[in-house]
């Protein structure tokens, strides 16, 4: 009976020591293809994120902030990788320490972690996921996106604008640099998929022809065959729903080696150093244009313009496009984290998915936002870049912004 007292009393002992430490320390993690060619992007989101949290000396009060950076590819890929993906998501329900989920980079992953952590009440902010029917209706399934919100209750949010918003841009900017004929193609994944279409939809709204559409094989060696049958069709832009992981560079260098004279159009999923290397400057420089959701580092002001210098000093080097979309997320939660304290309560789950919800008029580095009813940004800032040579081989360059 002694030792059954004993045991007892150790158990309760862990408990209380486990009760405490949840009240002393919370956990922020990020689920984002540390593996692939999306390494350089997602280091920068990274680094964004350990900037936001230093600077509040990793601590709200008394509670201290810990971080881990988890991987969601896999080698076999070298992209995303659902299954790992899901333990990503299962791993962070069940470390009770864990109040917020950065991630995802892809759409098609965020399918995969956003119902379980809507049942589970663990917030998510997105720095990069910008496929509409994650949190708008009418843009998928039938089901989208109710079907990621097991709950009924929004927890998944984005500080990045949809690409509702970026396909129109782009075909905008189709018209305005004078395409008549179009060939659509995309990855046949979600993202890509998605603002393929806007983009499509929009163009034959203004006017342009759509001369084919396609869908690409993204582990394809080359395609040539694909870059005869645009020629035949008389294609003066391509547009490509896609990303670097899913063969952009390729795509590109084969559509100038196939003397393929039209531009081609790429979304934010190739606003990476990796595509410039992936395709070449020669087969990028004037002729190819990349939107993104927002204004390239360098120009951004306020708030802004202090994350970029800080972002230099620290790091000695240029953020990439979404480092300050990592440490955005990263600021929310964090300033829902400050919110919570200020007002006596405690750094819960659920406490900070509630406040993270009510963020408003947020004077962050982006400029001044707010999260809708969907959990999406109200920020719809683009940019169009193009390439441009540099001493480094080649950088983008900004040629146009969209408010």
């Amino acid at each position: 009976m002694l030792q059954i007292v004993r045991i007892s009393s150790t158990l309760a002992a862990i408990a209380l020591s486990a009760s405490a430490f949840a009240a002393d320390a919370v956990k922020i993690v990020s689920s984002l293809p540390r593996t692939g060619s999306a390494n350089a992007q997602t280091t920068s989101m990274v680094n964004g994120i350990r900037m936001a949290i230093a600077e509040v000396g990793g601590k709200i009060g008394d509670t201290a902030i810990s971080y881990e950076d988890w991987d969601d590819a896999s080698p076999q890929r070298g992209n995303w990788d659902p299954a790992i993906e899901a333990q990503n998501a299962d791993k962070a329900i069940a470390d009770k320490a864990v109040v917020a989920y950065i991630g995802t980079y892809n759409s098609g992953a965020a399918k995969i972690s956003m119902p379980k952590l809507n049942e589970a009440g663990i917030v998510m902010v997105s720095p990069a996921n910008t496929a509409p029917n994650l949190t708008k209706p009418g843009f998928g399934e039938d089901n989208e996106p109710a079907v990621y919100r097991p709950s009924g209750k929004v927890n998944y949010f984005r500080v990045v604008p949809t690409d509702d918003v970026q396909g129109a841009v782009a075909a905008d900017f189709a018209k305005e640099i004078g395409a008549k004929k179009v060939f659509v193609l995309n990855d046949r994944e979600v993202y890509g998929k998605g603002v393929a279409g806007v983009f499509e939809k929009r163009a034959k709204e203004l006017g342009l022809e759509i001369v084919g559409t396609d869908g690409i094989d993204a582990k394809a060696s080359n395609y040539k065959s694909l870059v005869t049958k645009m020629k035949q069709a008389g294609a003066d832009l391509v547009y490509f729903g896609g990303t670097t992981q899913t063969n952009a560079g390729q795509l590109a260098k084969d559509i100038v080696a196939g003397g393929l004279k039209a531009k081609l159009i790429v979304p934010d999923g190739c606003y990476e150093q990796a595509f410039i290397e992936a395709a070449g400057v020669k087969a990028l420089e004037n002729r190819c244009f990349i939107t993104f959701g927002g204004v390239e580092a360098k120009s951004l002001t306020g708030k802004g313009k202090d994350f970029y210098e800080n972002y230099k000093k620290t790091y000695s080097n240029e953020p990439e496009g979404y480092a300050v979309y990592g440490y955005e997320s990263t600021k929310v939660v964090i300033a829902a984290m400050q919110r919570i304290h200020a007002a006596g309560g405690e750094i819960t789950r659920a406490n900070v998915l509630a406040e993270v919800a009510k963020t408003k008029d947020f004077e962050g580095a982006l400029g001044t936002w707010s999260f809708d009813a969907n959990g999406d940004t109200t920020n719809r800032t683009m940019s169009v870049n193009t390439v441009v040579k540099s001493e480094t081989g080649g950088t983008f360059s900004q040629v146009k912004v969209v408010n």
